[in-house]
Protein backbone atom coordinates (compact mmCIF):
# COMPACT_ATOMS: atom_id res chain seq x y z
CA UNK A 1 0.00 0.00 0.00
CA UNK A 2 2.80 2.47 0.86
CA UNK A 3 4.57 1.66 -2.40
CA UNK A 4 1.38 2.32 -4.39
CA UNK A 5 0.92 5.68 -2.64
CA UNK A 6 4.54 6.57 -3.38
CA UNK A 7 4.09 5.88 -7.10
CA UNK A 8 0.77 7.73 -7.17
CA UNK A 9 2.41 10.79 -5.56
CA UNK A 10 5.45 10.57 -7.86
CA UNK A 11 3.20 10.39 -10.92
CA UNK A 12 1.24 13.38 -9.60
CA UNK A 13 4.45 15.37 -9.19
CA UNK A 14 5.46 14.52 -12.76
CA UNK A 15 2.01 15.54 -14.01
CA UNK A 16 2.27 18.85 -12.19
CA UNK A 17 5.70 19.58 -13.67
CA UNK A 18 4.54 18.57 -17.15
CA UNK A 19 1.49 20.87 -16.88
CA UNK A 20 3.59 23.78 -15.64
CA UNK A 21 6.19 23.33 -18.38
CA UNK A 22 3.77 22.82 -21.27
CA UNK A 23 1.42 25.64 -20.34
CA UNK A 24 4.41 27.97 -19.88
CA UNK A 25 5.70 27.10 -23.35
CA UNK A 26 2.29 27.67 -24.90
CA UNK A 27 1.88 31.04 -23.18
CA UNK A 28 5.33 32.12 -24.39
CA UNK A 29 4.42 31.01 -27.89
CA UNK A 30 0.83 32.34 -28.14
CA UNK A 31 0.75 35.03 -25.45
CA UNK A 32 -1.52 35.34 -22.43
CA UNK A 33 -4.48 37.28 -23.83
CA UNK A 34 -6.47 34.00 -23.87
CA UNK A 35 -5.89 30.97 -21.61
CA UNK A 36 -4.24 28.93 -24.38
CA UNK A 37 -1.83 27.17 -22.02
CA UNK A 38 -4.66 25.73 -19.96
CA UNK A 39 -6.63 24.87 -23.09
CA UNK A 40 -3.73 22.96 -24.65
CA UNK A 41 -3.08 21.06 -21.43
CA UNK A 42 -6.76 20.16 -21.01
CA UNK A 43 -7.18 19.04 -24.63
CA UNK A 44 -3.93 17.06 -24.66
CA UNK A 45 -4.88 15.59 -21.28
CA UNK A 46 -8.24 14.48 -22.69
CA UNK A 47 -6.51 12.86 -25.65
CA UNK A 48 -3.97 11.06 -23.46
CA UNK A 49 -6.69 9.97 -21.02
CA UNK A 50 -8.64 8.40 -23.88
CA UNK A 51 -5.56 6.62 -25.22
CA UNK A 52 -4.55 5.27 -21.81
CA UNK A 53 -8.12 4.30 -20.90
CA UNK A 54 -8.54 2.37 -24.14
CA UNK A 55 -5.08 0.82 -24.11
CA UNK A 56 -5.48 -0.35 -20.54
CA UNK A 57 -9.17 -1.20 -20.33
CA UNK A 58 -9.95 -2.55 -23.77
CA UNK A 59 -6.55 -3.75 -24.95
CA UNK A 60 -5.02 -4.78 -21.59
CA UNK A 61 -1.69 -3.15 -22.51
CA UNK A 62 -1.42 -1.51 -19.08
CA UNK A 63 -2.07 -3.24 -15.75
CA UNK A 64 -4.96 -2.02 -13.57
CA UNK A 65 -2.43 -0.85 -10.94
CA UNK A 66 -0.42 1.18 -13.45
CA UNK A 67 -3.65 2.53 -14.94
CA UNK A 68 -4.60 4.01 -11.54
CA UNK A 69 -1.15 5.53 -11.13
CA UNK A 70 -1.15 7.08 -14.61
CA UNK A 71 -4.77 8.26 -14.72
CA UNK A 72 -5.18 9.20 -11.05
CA UNK A 73 -1.66 10.44 -10.39
CA UNK A 74 -0.15 11.87 -13.57
CA UNK A 75 -3.32 12.81 -15.44
CA UNK A 76 -5.05 14.09 -12.29
CA UNK A 77 -2.22 16.55 -11.76
CA UNK A 78 -1.62 17.26 -15.46
CA UNK A 79 -5.11 18.40 -16.39
CA UNK A 80 -6.10 21.74 -15.00
CA UNK A 81 -9.85 21.97 -14.57
CA UNK A 82 -9.64 24.28 -11.56
CA UNK A 83 -7.36 26.62 -13.50
CA UNK A 84 -9.81 26.49 -16.41
CA UNK A 85 -12.64 27.48 -14.08
CA UNK A 86 -10.70 30.34 -12.46
CA UNK A 87 -9.46 31.75 -15.78
CA UNK A 88 -12.96 31.57 -17.22
CA UNK A 89 -14.40 33.22 -14.11
CA UNK A 90 -11.85 36.02 -14.40
CA UNK A 91 -12.81 36.59 -18.03
CA UNK A 92 -16.46 36.91 -16.97
CA UNK A 93 -15.54 39.16 -14.02
CA UNK A 94 -13.61 41.39 -16.44
CA UNK A 95 -16.76 41.62 -18.63
CA UNK A 96 -15.08 39.61 -21.39
CA UNK A 97 -18.22 37.55 -21.93
CA UNK A 98 -17.43 36.47 -25.48
CA UNK A 99 -13.96 35.25 -24.48
CA UNK A 100 -15.40 33.51 -21.40
CA UNK A 101 -18.08 31.63 -23.33
CA UNK A 102 -15.59 30.97 -26.15
CA UNK A 103 -13.18 29.45 -23.64
CA UNK A 104 -15.87 27.12 -22.26
CA UNK A 105 -17.13 26.10 -25.70
CA UNK A 106 -13.64 25.60 -27.13
CA UNK A 107 -12.17 23.61 -24.25
CA UNK A 108 -15.21 21.43 -23.53
CA UNK A 109 -15.93 20.48 -27.15
CA UNK A 110 -12.24 20.05 -28.00
CA UNK A 111 -11.66 18.01 -24.84
CA UNK A 112 -14.54 15.65 -25.61
CA UNK A 113 -13.39 15.29 -29.23
CA UNK A 114 -9.81 14.65 -28.08
CA UNK A 115 -11.01 12.00 -25.60
CA UNK A 116 -12.83 10.08 -28.35
CA UNK A 117 -9.86 10.48 -30.68
CA UNK A 118 -7.73 9.06 -27.89
CA UNK A 119 -10.07 6.08 -27.56
CA UNK A 120 -9.74 5.42 -31.29
CA UNK A 121 -5.94 5.73 -31.16
CA UNK A 122 -5.81 3.44 -28.13
CA UNK A 123 -7.83 0.82 -30.01
CA UNK A 124 -5.35 0.95 -32.87
CA UNK A 125 -2.33 0.38 -30.65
Amino acid sequence: MIEKLFWLAAAGACGTLARYGLSGLVYRWLGSSFPWGTAVVNILGSLLFGIIWSASGERNLVSPELRIIILGGFMGAFTTFSTFISETGLLFADSQLLAGFGNVLFQVTSGIAAFFLGLMIGRLI
